[in-house]
């Protein structure tokens, strides 16, 4: 059976939450003593999760739809563990409701499951076909479950992962009954404690009835969860390919270019040092063109060169953004028999930075963006392909060219958007205002990074990585808590810049000389001087120029922004009318152009690309209204600005033009002649 773990301490008894908080007050208590005994501990390396797709010797089925669902008890929520619900079919425990998958659950109901705190229950059946008994592994994938999940085939179990908005697999090959019924269950917990990521705190209140679990975090998102996003089963041979690793090159002409892979492989009949193994790559351009193909050596590896290259750029700095090659991969055996066939798409492009700029293919990036949530409607966090596609028209109508995820990874499928259209993504694991450091929290810390650069490292789009954001960076240990995290970082992948979006005044920060870009974060005329629109442009250039002074790095201004309420209108300017974001955004327009001309000043991204959910708070209508976009995705005044803003930038830094319908025809300026 599984363990008990950390998220689920809190749940043995109705005092363990009591004892967990004060145990976690103990450790703030501690502070000063625990700042010299965090150390690097290895963390455990992913292997496998590559994204499930067709090919000649691989077959793949979704099993999304409607789920049957059970919500546990708050104050009982082992309950079903200890009951052995996974063993028999749910319904046949409690009362099941139907439950779509991939979705947040939170909102489909009409009752309280929005504020349930703990564990949930779902399950369904599905059918494995008698071929795949025949010389085939059977591979359970999930795209995310937050917070942590626990997961059962045909009663036996299968696996447990920690940690929301990342995938996780397990072979199911040996549990499932080919030709018949399967079964499948997963619990779900939602807690989220001082040793999660993101942290949050559990407490015990009185309520009319008695007395209730209450889940409480400082992050200014809700805390939505469920199957947010796919499950799948697929199968793959005896023998097949588990890991491809892409690296690429160009010239510096940018006329060759360079396509480094490396394969490790997982099978039963043979092992890693059976030198007899290699891999026919191959290369194809977008019409299907075979440009380049190479056999690997004897590790696996090997390079592609490819001859009038066509880089990937990104969107408004060449005619064709996002351009991608196709490679495939094929494992043989020494007797030359076909393996396994995996195919991915492939972005040419090189990266560089300094203490002043940040290049793609040598040429200098400004960045114009957002930072966004994955959020909506009635799903929540779960993945919709309509939303996602729309999300995408809005990002390039405004002329964005960039977008960071906060704050946790987004799906696959919205990644490998972002490659098809050139966006380029600063790429955050879910690192949420960090505080009262200890070593369990950087295993996890640093295990999110390790499990997020395994999983988007070949994404052309990814051009950057993001440690955290808002973490308390003023507490004592934070040097060291984030000089190990920024390493292992660094150990993971060199070929991109690490940042973090800072909050912490640059005059307490100890973590920003460990990053290779320094964000920050600043509400002016909004949490500071609300509404003192006369207090923008300079304290921006100040802040901006005092963090570049200090670090001797790039700097972009990660978040700023305003409340809106759509609709409304107030002349002079007012805080949360229309009139009073654009004015906001004005400001800063202001600061950014001054603080271009220094040369190291990379970019500026809005908070936030559209309206989302935020736990209940008297701060917060329905939500936090900061977006240029309201949650139904239709724009505010601001953003046909921002889209003036970010269109003159593109034509100004990468000679774009401007879209035709930018400016509304008002009158002809010319001179008319008397009749």
């Amino acid at each position: 059976m599984f363990g008990i773990t950390p998220t689920l301490l809190w749940k043995i008894s109705n005092q363990m939450a009591i004892w967990l908080f004060s145990f976690v007050s103990g450790l703030f208590l501690l502070h000063f003593s625990i700042a010299l005994i965090l150390i690097n501990k290895e963390v455990p390396q992913s292997r496998g999760m590559l994204y499930p797709r067709e090919s000649e010797t691989r077959e793949v089925r979704s099993l999304d739809g409607i789920w049957n669902f059970v919500r546990s008890d708050q104050a009982n929520p082992t309950q079903g563990v200890r009951e052995e619900w996974y063993s028999k079919d749910l319904s046949k425990s409690r009362p099941t409701i139907p439950m779509p998958v991939p979705a947040s659950y939170n909102d489909i109901t009409t009752d309280n499951l929005r504020d349930h705190v703990g564990t949930v229950w779902y399950d369904r059946k599905f059918f494995a076909p008698r071929s795949w008994a025949v010389d085939q592994r059977v591979w359970l994938r999930f795209g995310s479950v937050h917070y942590e999940a626990y997961v059962w085939v045909n009663g036996q179990k299968v696996v447990k992962h920690e940690i929301g908005h990342l995938p996780f697999e397990a072979e199911v090959t040996h549990l499932l009954k080919y030709g018949a019924e399967n079964r499948i269950t997963v619990m779900c917990d939602n807690a989220l404690i001082q040793t999660t990521v993101p942290q949050g705190r559990i407490t015990e209140l009185p309520n009319d009835e008695g007395m209730t679990i209450v889940q409480s975090y400082t992050f200014d998102f809700f805390n939505y969860a469920g199957i947010h996003r796919s499950v799948h089963l697929y199968t793959t041979p005896k023998t097949f390919i588990e890991e491809v690793v892409v690296t690429t090159n160009l010239s510096k002409d940018n006329v060759g270019g360079e396509v480094v892979y490396s394969v490790k492989f997982n099978g039963s009949a043979v092992n890693e040092a059976d030198n007899a193994l290699y891999v026919r790559a191959q290369l194809y351009d977008r019409e299907g063109k075979l440009v380049a193909n190479g056999t690997s050596d004897a590790q696996l590896s090997g390079s592609l060169q490819v001859d009038n290259v066509n880089p990937w750029w990104p969107y408004l700095m060449h005619p064709e953004p996002g351009y991608l090659y196709q490679l495939e991969v094929k494992l043989h055996a020494s007797n030359d028999e076909l393996l396994d066939v995996y195919r991915l798409k492939v972005g040419v492009r090189t990266l560089s930075w300094s203490n002043a700029t940040f290049q793609i293919n040598g040429r200098p990036v400004y960045f114009r963006g957002f930072g966004r949530h994955e959020d909506a409607d009635v799903r929540g966090k779960g993945l919709d392909n309509a939303l996602m596609v729309r999300d995408f028209n809005l990002l390039k109508w405004i002329g964005a060219n960039a977008y960071r995820t906060s704050h946790y990874p987004y799906s696959e499928e919205s990644m490998q958007f972002a490659d098809e259209h050139g966006i380029m993504i600063v790429d955050e694991c879910p690192s949420v205002d960090a505080e009262n450091y200890n070593q369990e929290l950087l295993g996890k810390h640093k295990s999110s990074l390790e499990q997020l650069i395994h999983r988007d490292r070949n994404h052309p789009s990814v051009v950057m990585w993001s440690i955290a954001n808002e973490p308390r960076t003023r507490e004592m240990n934070a040097d060291s808590y984030f000089q190990l995290v920024a390493n292992l970082t660094r150990s993971l992948d060199k070929t991109r810049p690490i940042t973090a979006a800072i909050a912490t005044p640059w005059t307490d920060d100890k973590a920003g000389r460990f990053l290779d870009i320094i964000s920050f974060n600043r509400y002016n005329a909004w949490y500071s001087n609300t509404g003192r629109l006369d207090m923008v442009t300079k304290k921006v250039v100040e802040e901006a120029v005092a963090w570049n002074k200090q670090y001797n790095k790039p700097v972009i201004m990660a978040e700023y922004g305003a409340d809106t309420l759509e609709g409304l209108h107030l002349q002079p300017a007012y805080v949360w009318s229309e009139e009073f974001q654009t004015e906001v955004f004005a400001r800063h327009f202001k600061a950014f152009d001054i603080l271009r001309k220094k040369g190291w000043f990379i970019g500026e991204f809005v908070w936030n690309f559209a309206d989302f959910k935020t736990a209940q708070s008297y701060t917060r209508v329905g939500g936090n209204k900061k977006g240029v976009f309201t949650r139904a995705r239709q724009p505010k005044a601001s953003a046909h600005l921002l889209r003036k803003r970010y269109f003159a930038l593109a034509r100004e830094l990468d000679d774009s033009s401007f879209p035709e319908d930018l400016f509304t025809y008002i009158a002809d300026m010319g001179k008319t002649e008397n009749a």
